[in-house]
């Protein structure tokens, strides 16, 4: 493939996904990590792209996309991971969820449980799991926002404060070794750290693309979590940081691919 080919790919998987890992470009067009840094290069140079740890994105999308866009983005990923935690929530248990598109996804892989108290301000996870198995579930009020139909505000946020869970779960916008969970929205960041101080246990789940990204505001450090589940090993500075904190990590098995079974 010559070199104007590569950058017309590069740019195409990045139309598709949004955000890129190099390795994951190095795999898609047969070279090395090398040659896709030098490939980058100019296009970051020129404004094209944006370079991230260990990953590139467009400059649109550096930011939260709209809701339906990010659920098809790394869905198989997002799906493993949500298969892995709904296997560790019991029927019966009690379970506090924030809206993004991981949450939404485990919402999906909650419809075999039953008895479940679930509380939430998606209203797509509360349509999910709302009428179905004998579940209670209590959706927060607050400004609907229009993407996704989730509620924020005081209001959201003190009316999730009433309850204490077996699990809060968060979705996030960035994870980084020094400054910890991150998101890319002040109402979400608040509303986040309401449900992690609401569980017993309280998790972060987050596809592997968000590792090194950092967001606009800080949830919480990594201390502040019991757990980060993902679907590939993070790198070695967050991997050092999660041990330091007492996190536990937990890494999904991804379903194989045909060519690879």
């Amino acid at each position: 493939m010559i070199h104007s080919k590569r950058h017309g790919e590069i740019l195409r998987l990045l139309g598709e996904q949004g955000t890129v890992t190099i390795t994951e470009l190095a795999d898609r067009l047969g070279v090395s990590p090398e040659t896709v840094r030098r490939d980058v290069k100019p296009l970051t140079d020129d404004g094209v792209v944006v370079k991230m740890h260990g990953a590139i994105g467009l400059p649109s999308m550096t930011g939260e996309a709209p809701f339906e866009r990010r659920m098809r983005e790394n869905a198989e990923a997002k799906k493993a991971i949500a298969h892995m935690v709904a296997a560790t929530i019991r029927d019966g248990e009690s379970i506090m969820l924030d809206t993004g598109t991981t949450t939404s996804f485990l919402a999906r892989e909650l419809l075999g449980h039953r008895r479940l108290t679930v509380v939430t301000n998606s209203s797509d996870v509360a349509r999910t799991l709302a009428t179905v198995n004998d579940n209670k579930v209590y959706m927060a009020g607050g400004e609907l926002r229009s993407d996704s139909g989730a509620a924020f505000g005081i209001s959201a946020i003190e009316f999730v404060s009433n309850f204490s869970v077996t699990h809060a779960i968060i979705s996030t916008g960035g994870v980084d070794a020094s400054v910890g969970v991150m998101d890319h929205d002040l109402a979400e960041a608040e509303f986040a750290r309401m449900v992690l101080s609401r569980g017993q246990r309280s998790v972060v789940v987050t596809d592997h693309t968000k590792f090194g990204r950092l967001g606009l505001v800080r949830v919480c450090g990594l201390d502040g979590i019991s757990e980060l589940a993902t679907d590939r090993p993070p790198p070695a500075d967050i991997v050092e940081a999660l041990a330091v904190s007492g996190t536990r990590l937990a890494v999904a098995d991804l379903p194989a691919s045909p060519a690879s079974s």
